[in-house]
């Protein structure tokens, strides 16, 4: 681990967000996707139902994020995508912009373009502007895959560049940054050479660089987390593990082992306990998948006894002849003994949302600290809400369900009739309401409450990915070509 800190990183570290009215965020304050003072929003809307304004916007993935009287969100605009092998496409000289809408109106602001000195690939349902931005203050701060990080003040003016990767990703980048005290805390998990990385907000510099060899690829956005009577914390969820870490130095400080890989979704903190799932097909098995150690394998195909397998020596036996390209990370044509190790985890890891309450250091897997476990009913991508203390979850195919956050029990689950699709938007919840997004562009609300009942489902028949903002008694929802603006009539 990379320490460059100076003193006043070094300082205690406050969760307080400039205005407790902002959504300076993916999924708003603290991440938890609930609007803290609005009281009334509407049961109702849709392309042509309770809208305010609605401003035309290119495509991109990151979320509406809201403060000092704008919103901020990223875009990708023009180029053309070429299949770039494996499921994989490349944006052809698209440019990537950062815009500042203003928030009663939906005038945009201004347009500020980034850096591209590279066009990486990424999943076909992925943007290079998936990463929503974050404000602290008078500064905003944008992440893209292709360049890495930016800042700006609130007028547009660009206040440092921090380039970061190339990074080896073939899905693209999820992971939004977060900011912790006087630190922008960026994650960028790979299949080789992962890392959780610091910045001074104010000049950009790196403070401190955590390596996270033992994960793979993910696009989970960290938490903050705040321990009673300790020092902040930031909370990872990735690949086969939940880790804390300590926020000022980055010092790894406990884990939890066992979980699957690449890890979309973002914990939620609620009374003092995390919750964070993992879902990942071929992680649904209750028993753990059993793999041979390194040194056995070696002992078996190893011909030239060289220390690595090649894809040769992998593939000598029929039933390993397919996969070789999901186990060589770093794509350099050899299996080493990290990357052994990363396969055996991701076979023996297992879909899961957990409770937990972290204590002491180190190992905490078999521990008090896991206060519940669930396999089955998981989303894919959307995070866990708790709202008027009912955790909720969204899975694909509409499938919706309540629960009790202190036992996990399921208290009420059921389809969202008109909305069966696929979820990437994460549930957001104010008013009484709680208000979900399916890639589909059906919208739905629910009222809130253990006995959760449909009050609506509109069609905005275009793709959604983003996680709407609810703020100030309006709605802010991005669509694949608009940022509308609801609102309940007086």
């Amino acid at each position: 681990m990379l320490r460059l800190a100076r003193a006043a990183a070094l300082l205690p570290l406050t969760l307080a967000f400039a205005a407790d009215l902002d959504w300076p965020r993916f999924r708003g304050p603290d991440g938890a996707g609930v609007a803290i003072r609005t009281t009334k929003l509407p049961a109702e809307i849709g392309p042509e139902k309770n809208v305010v304004w609605k401003t035309e916007l290119p495509p991109g993935h990151s979320s509406p994020i809201v403060a000092g009287g704008r919103i901020f969100l990223t875009a990708a605009e023009g180029g053309s995508s070429s299949d770039a092998g494996r499921d994989k496409v490349v944006d052809q000289g698209g440019k990537l912009y950062t815009f500042a809408i203003q928030r009663q109106t939906g005038e945009i602001l201004w347009r500020r373009e980034a850096p591209r000195p590279r066009l990486e690939r990424y999943q076909p349902t992925n943007s290079p502007a998936s990463p929503s931005p974050v404000v602290d203050g008078d500064r905003v701060f944008v992440f893209f895959g292709d360049y890495g990080l930016i800042a700006y003040d609130l007028e547009g003016r660009e206040l440092w560049k921090a380039p970061l990767g190339p990074f080896n990703n073939v899905n693209g980048h999820g992971s939004s940054p977060i900011v912790a005290g006087d630190l922008v805390i960026m994650l960028c998990d790979q299949d080789s050479d992962s890392f959780l990385l610091a910045v001074d907000k104010v000049t950009g510099r790196e403070v401190w660089r955590t390596a996270r060899p033992e994960v793979t690829r993910s696009y989970s956005t960290p938490l903050l987390y705040q321990p009673p009577g300790a020092k902040a914390q930031i909370v990872v969820p990735g690949a086969y593990y939940l880790t804390g870490y300590d926020a000022a130095t980055g010092e790894k400080l406990w884990w939890i082992r066992g979980m699957s890989w690449q890890p979309k979704s973002t914990p939620i903190v609620h009374d003092g306990i995390i919750y964070a799932h993992w879902w990942e097909g071929g992680g649904e098995a209750e028993s753990p998948t059993e793999t041979p150690a390194f040194s056995a394998i070696l002992a078996e195909r190893d011909s030239n006894h060289d220390g690595v397998l090649t894809a040769a020596e992998y593939s000598a036996d029929p039933r390993t002849q397919r996969g070789f390209v999901n186990i060589d990370l770093n794509n350099d044509t050899l299996v080493n003994a990290q990357e052994w190790e990363n396969y055996r985890a991701r076979r023996s890891s297992r879909n899961v949302l957990i409770a937990v309450k972290p204590a002491g250091k180190g190992d905490l897997t078999g521990s008090a600290a896991v206060i519940w476990r669930m396999q089955k009913f998981l989303p894919n991508v959307p995070s866990p809400l708790i709202y008027n203390k009912i955790l909720y979850l969204v899975k694909d195919g509409g499938i919706f369900t309540s629960l009790d956050p202190v036992t996990g029990k399921i208290l009420k689950q059921g389809r969202l009739s008109g909305a069966l699709g696929t979820y990437y938007a994460s549930p957001v919840a104010g008013a009484g309401k709680v208000y979900l997004l399916s890639q589909e562009g059906k919208v739905t609300v629910v009222s809130a409450g253990q006995e959760w009942e449909i009050l609506s489902v509109d069609d905005f028949d275009e793709e959604c990915f983003a996680t709407p903002a609810l703020i100030d008694n309006r709605i802010y929802l991005r669509t694949k070509t608009a940022l509308y603006c609801f609102s309940q009539p007086d």
